[in-house]
């Protein structure tokens, strides 16, 4: 940014937890907060928990400022620290304190923005709908319809939200992904020496995220078993952490299915190894029902390592872009695209560096940071 440009307005996010094995939102909000306030922004993140803030945002001048607040009087120290600021920035629409927040807004004459993080599409919806048109009709909508911006990551996710807030406008936004830098990857050889398995001439699979229903890890199974039975070798990963008894019932079902002795589950992989990861493997593969942005997909192209998912991504299309492989979420179709893919293992490699090339380009943390700013700043004068 440069000397000459306005100072960006002070702007506070709130998030409930910081703890990574909540999932992408978490990530999202780390990676937005850090981004912003490497642009020059004066970020406070507020939370009631920061087990998992960045250690070295306590060593660098230009990093968010984080305030823990007490679950006893979380009210009273919000207020103090929405006071400092210009523009609030709150996350999910699930999180009953949001909509204490947002009053907080208002009555300090503050505007505020709700990122809805694809809980409003409607597979969600779909899922535990009653409960979650009970909190809408009673707090929830009030509380949507009375920020700047609902921010929606994807025009997909916007068309599926903007039904439960009608009287608001969507803000369409990608999110700030702190991708790797390709120069620094560390290279294959630290994921191999970690999980011996790595170690084969197979193709490699990967799938890393939480492992809940929704992710569609039982798809992937039951589309490994088809590529057995076609004479496909490979070695399966699924990486993430997961509810021990849903971990359980994956595993159960891969040894039914005769592949335990190629599917790995292997847990919450983090930093280096994570990255390395991805560079050990030929596909990542996510047979989701749905998801808002899907952080892992841009990670896994900026490793180039190239993708297959589903239209459940409501950022497929920039995925397809990419040179990304869309296909249904059904074992058949998507065994049946894996087969083509592990074809041709060098062509993946090709289409690895295509996916990098453009995900740097679409994603670039300086543009879509600039895009928040530009928001802030409309929120603040239309206040």
């Amino acid at each position: 940014m440069s000397d000459t440009a306005p100072k960006p307005p002070r702007v506070l996010h709130y998030l409930d937890a910081v703890r990574e094995e909540a999932g992408g939102v978490v990530r999202c909000v780390i990676d937005l907060c850090g981004v912003l306030a490497e642009q020059g922004c004066e970020v406070t993140l507020a939370t009631l928990d920061a087990k998992d803030v960045p250690a070295h945002w306590r060593e660098k001048s230009n990093a968010p400022r984080v305030v823990e607040l007490p679950a006893e009087r979380w009210t009273a120290e919000l207020r103090q620290a929405a006071e400092q600021v210009d523009v609030l920035h709150l996350h999910t629409p699930w999180d009953r304190r949001n909509t204490g927040i947002a009053k907080t807004a208002n009555s300090l004459a503050k505007p505020y923005i709700v990122s809805v993080h694809g809980m409003l599409d409607d597979w969600c919806m779909d899922h535990k709908g009653l409960k979650k048109r009970v909190y809408l009709w009673l707090a929830g909508r009030r509380m949507l319809e009375g920020a700047y911006r609902v921010h929606c990551t994807a025009e997909g996710e916007a068309q599926q939200a903007g039904k439960w807030y009608p009287r608001a406008q969507s803000a369409v936004l990608p999110l700030v992904v702190d991708m790797p830098n390709p120069d620094t990857l560390p290279g294959p050889q630290l994921a191999t020496e970690t999980f011996p398995a790595l170690a084969t001439d197979d193709a490699k699979l990967l799938f890393l995220s939480r492992l809940h229903p929704k992710k569609g890890v039982d798809l992937l199974l039951r589309a490994a078993k088809l590529l057995v039975d076609r004479g496909t070798s490979y070695q399966l990963f699924v990486a993430g952490p997961g509810e021990p008894a849903y971990v359980t019932q994956l595993e159960s079902l891969a040894a039914e299915l005769g592949i335990a002795d190629f599917t790995h589950f292997i847990g919450m992989v983090q930093g280096d190894t994570k990255l390395s990861l991805y560079q050990a493997c030929d596909l990542f593969v996510l047979p989701t029902h749905q998801e808002n942005f899907g952080l892992v997909l841009p990670e896994s192209l900026a490793c180039g390592t190239p993708v297959v998912t589903t239209r459940g991504v409501d950022i497929w299309p920039e995925i397809e872009a990419a040179g990304s492989t869309i296909t249904d979420n059904q074992p058949e179709s998507l065994a049946n695209e894996l087969e083509r893919l592990l074809a041709d293992r060098a062509a993946l490699a090709e289409r690895g560096l295509q996916g990098r090339q453009y995900i740097q380009q679409w994603l670039d943390p300086t543009r879509v940071s600039e895009g928040y700013i530009d928001l802030y700043r409309q929120a603040v004068q239309n206040k």
